[in-house]
């Protein structure tokens, strides 16, 4: 009685029940069921790309500390060339200078050895030119000519 005081139908209520359930069946089996996996894909995806980010950060620290450290040894080979190619300069600087003082010192040596000669052969010339005047002198003192004998051993008296 209390259910036709209100106007309600118990066949229509019962269908409507039925209706109901068959409905929410078909919605659980056919799109609840659906939407949970594709949200449950979508959070596994999500993740899996969070992952994904947090590796690839992980690398890229790890690629920053490898290119640190490459370009610290790369310096430091570069200071190392740079030390070398230093000490070769000056390695090569000091064979030159070596070499410039050994052939100034081989011209200044060939220098003096051809002063040394040149001034024996003046000595000689000016030996022989006094040599010359003194016979003359001599002569005139004398006014005679003296056989080349006396000669040269009139001169080699005076030069000493």
């Amino acid at each position: 009685e209390l259910f036709q005081t209100f106007g309600i139908n118990w066949k229509l209520l019962i269908a409507q029940i039925i209706n109901f359930l068959v409905l929410l069946y078909i919605l659980r089996h056919f799109a609840y069921r659906p939407i949970l996996k594709l949200l449950s894909e979508r959070k596994n995806k999500i993740e899996e790309g969070l992952a994904d980010a947090q590796e690839a950060k992980k690398k890229l620290i790890e690629m920053e500390q490898k290119e640190k450290a490459v370009l610290q040894k790369a310096k430091a080979e570069a200071q190392q060339i740079i030390s070398q190619a230093q000490s070769v300069a000056l390695k090569n600087k000091e064979e030159i200078i070596s070499e410039s003082k050994n052939q100034a010192e081989k011209i200044l040596a060939e220098a003096q050895k051809k002063i040394k000669e040149e001034k024996e052969k003046l000595f000689q010339e000016v030996k022989s030119e006094i040599g010359a005047l003194v016979v003359l002198a001599t002569e005139k003192m004398l006014a005679e000519k003296i056989d080349k004998e006396k000669d040269k051993e009139l001169i080699e008296r005076v030069i000493k």
